[in-house]
C-alpha cells in the first residue's frame, strides 16, 4: 500500500483530497503546516507527496527545498498551486516536481497523476535495480567443484518461493549467495533487506524486525516500520541467525507460518509476502541441542540448505578472485593496470586464509595500491599475517623482535579469533574465555579490532 502525504494548511483541502485518494485504498497522512509536514516526512518517509505553495510560516517552496537539499530525497512531489500562478509552479520545478495541479482540483486529475506519480516512482527503483542486476552478477566468483555445485543450486532455487538456509565460516560469501539468489527470482524488482541479528541487541531485535507503534515503550517517540514491512514483496535476508534470542525467534516462526505480523505495541497484524533467507556461521544443531535454537524454525529455515567451503577448500578459486579484485581495485581507483607474476599466484594459493574470501580481498586491494610496478611479485606481498593466525609459529615468532610484541599479537590473534567465534557477540565472548566484558571492550580498542560483520559479508 502506497503512502501519499498531504500538506496544505486548509483543513477543506486536506479533507477533500484524502477523500478522494481513498477511493484508490492510499495509507493517508496529512499535515497542516511546512513544519508538520517535515516532521511526518521524516517519521514515515511517504512514497509521495501533495504539497501546498502558499502556507504560513515555512512556505511550500522552502518545505520542497528542504526535503530536496536537506534531506537529498527524491520522492516525487506533485504542487498545489492556486489562480494559475505558473511562475511559482516552475520556480518549484528548478528543485524537481513531479507535476502540478490547480486548486481545486478536478476530482480524476487528482487521481490520475497521483498514479502516474507513484508508477514512475516504482519504474525508476525497478530500473535502478536492474541496473544494478547487470553490474554485480559476476560477483559470485568461482569455478571450483564446490562453487559450481552451488551455482546450479541456485539456479534451481532462484524461481522458487523456498527459504533458503546459507552456511558457512565468516567471510566466505553468504551475502554474496543471498543476492545472487534475490536476483534471478521473479522478486528481483522488489527489495533486498538485510538484517544483521548479531548486530542488534536483544531488547531491539523485535522492534528492528517488526517494527512498533508511537509510544509503544520508552523512546519511541514515532512509528517505526520494521524489516519484515520493508521487505515486502521481496526477500528478507536474516544474517548470522543463530544469535538471534529466543522470543525473537518465536515471533519469526510465527510469520513464517502466518505469513503476518504485528509490530510491538500494536492490535492488529498485517499481511506480508516475504522470502527468507537466512545465513550462519555457527553450527545450528549444538545450538539446538543447547537450547539456544528452534529446532522448529531450524526446520522452517532449512528447505534448501547450501553450505560455503572456506576459502582454502576451493583450490584454483583463490586465483580467479585474485586476479578478478585486481583489475577491479585498478579500475575503480584509476591505476594502470596490474598483473600477478604466477610466483605471488601461486604463494597466494598456499597461504590458509582463515578470514576466507574477505581477508583476501584485503590482501590484494592492498598490493594493488602500494606496488608500485605494473607486475605483483612475492616481494610485494604482504608477509603472511601473524595477528590473523595465516602463519606457523615460526612466522610469529620472526616477526616479533620482543617478547611484549610478541605477547601482544598472540593476545590480539586469540581475541580476533574467539570474537570471530561467537559472531561478535561481546557477552558470549566474555563468558566463553571467561573474561570480564569491560576488558574485552578495552582490548578491542587497545588492538584495534574493527567487526567484519558490519562491512557485511565478502
Amino acid at each position: 500500500m502506497s503512502t501519499v502525504l498531504i500538506i496544505d494548511d486548509d483543513d477543506a483541502i486536506r479533507q477533500a483530497v484524502s477523500t478522494i485518494l481513498s477511493y484508490d485504498h492510499y495509507e493517508i497522512l496529512t499535515a497542516e503546516d511546512g513544519i508538520r509536514g517535515l516532521q511526518v516526512f521524516d517519521q514515515e518517509d511517504p512514497d509521495l507527496v501533495l504539497l501546498d505553495i502558499k502556507m504560513p510560516g515555512i512556505d511550500g517552496l522552502e518545505v520542497l527545498r528542504m526535503i530536496r537539499e536537506d534531506r537529498g530525497s527524491t520522492t516525487p512531489i506533485i504542487i498545489f498551486t492556486g489562480h494559475g500562478d505558473f511562475q511559482t509552479a516552475a520556480e518549484a520545478g528548478r528543485w524537481g516536481i513531479f507535476d502540478f495541479i490547480e486548486k481545486p482540483g478536478d476530482t480524476e486529475v487528482i487521481r490520475t497523476r497521483v498514479r502516474n506519480a507513484l508508477r514512475q516512482s516504482e519504474l525508476e527503483r525497478e530500473n535502478s535495480t536492474l541496473r544494478e542486476r547487470v553490474t554485480t552478477d559476476d560477483e559470485l566468483i568461482g569455478e571450483s567443484p564446490a562453487m559450481l555445485e552451488i551455482k546450479k543450486t541456485i539456479d534451481r532455487v532462484a524461481a522458487t518461493q523456498a527459504r533458503v538456509l546459507i552456511t558457512g565460516e565468516s567471510g566466505t560469501g553468504k551475502e554474496l549467495v543471498a543476492r545472487a539468489i534475490h536476483r534471478a527470482s521473479p522478486r528481483f524488482a522488489q527489495p533486498l533487506i538485510k538484517v544483521n541479528c548479531a548486530a542488534i541487541p536483544d531488547e531491539l531485535i523485535e522492534s528492528e524486525l517488526f517494527g512498533h507503534e508511537k509510544g509503544s515503550f520508552t523512546g519511541a517517540h514515532a512509528k517505526k516500520i520494521g524489516k519484515f514491512e520493508a521487505a515486502n514483496g521481496g526477500t528478507l535476508f536474516l544474517d548470522e541467525i543463530g544469535d538471534m534470542n529466543l522470543a525473537a525467534q518465536a515471533k519469526v516462526l510465527r510469520v513464517l507460518q502466518e505469513n503476518e505480523i504485528e509490530r510491538v505495541g500494536g492490535n492488529k497484524t498485517l499481511p506480508v509476502d516475504v522470502r527468507v533467507i537466512a545465513a550462519t556461521n555457527q553450527d545450528l544443531s549444538d545450538a539446538i541441542r543447547e537450547g539456544r535454537f528452534r529446532q522448529d524454525l531450524f526446520y522452517r529455515l532449512n528447505v534448501i540448505p547450501i553450505h560455503l567451503p572456506p576459502l582454502s577448500q576451493r583450490g584454483d578459486d583463490i586465483e580467479r578472485i585474485a586476479v578478478h579484485v585486481l583489475a577491479e581495485v585498478c579500475e575503480k581507483n584509476g591505476l594502470a593496470t596490474k598483473r600477478f607474476h604466477p610466483d605471488a599466484l601461486n604463494n597466494l594459493k598456499s597461504r590458509p586464509w582463515p578470514g576466507n574470501v574477505r581477508e583476501l580481498r584485503n590482501v590484494v586491494e592492498r598490493v594493488a595500491i602500494l606496488s608500485p610496478r605494473d607486475e605483483i611479485t612475492v616481494a610485494d606481498l604482504p608477509a603472511a599475517d601473524p595477528r590473523s593466525l595465516s602463519g606457523s609459529l615460526q612466522e610469529l615468532i620472526d616477526a616479533t623482535p620482543t617478547l611484549q610484541a610478541f605477547k601482544d599479537l598472540a593476545e590480539r590473534a586469540y581475541l580476533e579469533a574467539k570474537l570471530a567465534e561467537n559472531g561478535w557477540n561481546i557477552a558470549r565472548t566474555a563468558k566463553t574465555i571467561d573474561v570480564q566484558r569491560s576488558n574485552i571492550y578495552k582490548k578491542i580498542e587497545r588492538h584495534n579490532l574493527q567487526n567484519p560483520l558490519r562491512a557485511g559479508d565478502a
